[in-house]
């Protein structure tokens, strides 16, 4: 039997999910008395993280499964960040989330109850466990889905969080659902298109998607075809497949691909069939064999703007968060703006953008008019729409630049220079752990150092050409060390001999 890595061996211990009930005496004692075990790893079971940029300060990430909230669930995050005085922020995060900082231990009992209180939940966002499951952020709203995505993944939400859901991964695990033609789910360990069989519209299957520092790679096809009925319980048994085959002694070759690589893709996916004969106690004869192809055929939309929606008379309206950063004001007035104006609800996107669903034509010269729009911009230029940003070094410890200060400095910096005829989108990423995706953008962007002047500076490493639309393709590495000082006449080139921009009259 191969040796449990580190991590393993601290696992092997008991399920984080044992310290909910102890969450009040964990507080009580403080932060400092726990063991480092419990303080960096089983508590993120809880979806509790410490932070060792600042000792003292946690951050607590949700689930919102498919990226949907209620105003009234907002309010109750806003009021927690509010607590926080000057160390309170949250992040929209590239899975349709929202992450809370600034947090004191002390804080996590009461927190924990008032979410529950409003329907929310942080359980098992963390560390080895089946992360926040996207979807659709336009679903039930949209003109042009095929599905809407909303309640299958609750549904997949409620299996993998059930008591039969898994309790110890090898590694996170991201899984998605996609209802529409745009392309937002092949760097996913399982992500579930749009497809016809036979004229009925099911799923096709992919799987073995991620990024990591070691090795990108997109989702391939498995070879079957799913029931929108079928996705829960076919996602429970790739999870518990997973937990039972995954490799725990080399957690750099722990993710699902490497699993499949190991088996071989025939195999593997024999041992899933028989594994959801065993979670759904069916027929496994009842998948049926499919090619791959599906109905996502183009990358994924900026929301931003005013849109009509599926339902006549109302409209979404898409608002541009820079980089995804919430402070407890602007978060209340998001949520006021979405109960005065829509009917409460509210999205969040991949992109880190939020929007306010179910306006009546009557109200949108109103919503309109607001304050908060001027800060959160319906009409943001082409680059800022859809940039994309991790936490940087404030409060990351692996990242090696500060990326959000960085990203809305370079972006705001270019769109005074240039015209940008259409939206190029960028992802910025602190360190070669890839959160904010870079290999997704038409440039990706990831923290490193460089020389320059005899001295080693913050730089990035540029990538370019990644894509999501009908071929997508993944962004190759165009320079390994630009310094940030040099980033923004680097950056402007690039976009002028390769995405059609144009130098602006600047005034004189």
């Amino acid at each position: 039997m191969a040796t449990l890595n580190k991590v393993e061996q601290a696992k092997a211990g008991f399920c984080g999910l044992d310290l909910a009930p102890r969450l009040s005496e964990l507080s009580a004692a403080g932060w400092e008395s726990l063991d480092e075990a419990t303080l960096t790893i089983h508590l993120k079971w809880l979806g509790i993280f410490f932070r060792p940029v600042t000792p003292g300060r946690f951050m607590l990430r949700l689930r919102l499964p498919n990226g949907v909230i209620h105003a009234d669930q907002l309010d109750v995050l806003a009021e927690a960040v509010d607590r926080c005085g000057s160390h309170g922020s949250a992040d929209i995060t590239t899975r349709q989330n929202i992450q809370l900082r600034g947090l004191l231990l002390e804080d996590m009992p009461p927190l924990m109850a008032a979410l529950e209180r409003v329907g929310l939940t942080s359980r098992q966002s963390g560390h080895d466990n089946p992360r926040n499951v996207t979807g659709n952020p336009l679903a039930g709203i949209d003109p042009e889905e095929f599905i809407d995505t909303r309640p299958l993944v609750d549904r997949i939400q409620a299996a993998v969080l059930g008591p039969d859901g898994p309790r110890n991964l090898p590694r996170k695990f991201n899984v998605a659902v996609g209802g529409a033609p745009d392309s937002f789910l092949l760097h996913n360990d399982l992500a579930f298109l749009p497809a016809f069989h036979d004229g009925t519209l099911g799923f096709t299957v992919m799987v073995g998607g991620f990024f990591s520092a070691q090795r990108n790679e997109l989702a391939i096809p498995l070879g079957l075809w799913l029931q929108a009925d079928q996705l829960p319980a076919f996602t429970l048994a790739v999870l518990r497949h997973y937990e039972r085959q995954g490799d725990r002694s080399n957690r750099n070759k722990t993710r699902l691909m490497y699993l499949i690589d190991a088996l071989g893709l025939d195999c593997y996916r024999a041992e899933v069939v028989e594994s959801y004969g065993a979670v759904a106690g069916a027929d496994a004869a009842a998948l049926v064999p499919h090619d791959g192809s599906h109905l996502v055929c183009r990358a994924p939309r900026d929301i931003c703007g005013v849109h009509a929606q599926k339902q006549p008379g109302l409209h979404w309206v898409g608002l541009h968060v820079p980089m995804g950063r919430l402070h407890a004001d602007g978060m209340g007035d998001l949520a006021r703006l979405a109960r005065t104006y829509g009917s409460g609800g509210l999205r969040l996107s991949e992109s880190q953008n939020a929007l306010i669903a179910d306006v009546p034509g009557d109200q949108l010269e109103a919503l309109l008019a607001e304050p908060l729009l001027q800060q959160f911009r319906v009409d943001p230029g082409a680059l800022a729409a859809e940039a994309v940003s991790c936490t940087g070094n404030r409060y990351c410890s692996f990242a090696l630049i500060p990326t959000k200060s960085t990203a809305q400095a370079v972006v705001e910096e270019l769109e005074r220079r240039l015209e940008v005829p259409h939206g190029v989108r960028t992802h910025w990423t602190g360190c070669p752990n890839a959160c904010g995706q870079p290999y997704m953008g038409s440039i990706g962007l990831m923290g490193a150092k460089a020389r320059k002047d005899g001295e080693m500076v913050e730089a990035v490493k540029v990538f370019l050409g990644g894509s999501m639309a009908a071929d997508p393709r993944l962004a190759e590495l165009h320079d390994k060390g630009i310094p940030l000082s040099e980033l923004p006449e680097a950056l402007e080139q690039i976009l002028v001999e390769r995405f059609g921009a144009r130098p602006r009259a600047l005034p004189a």
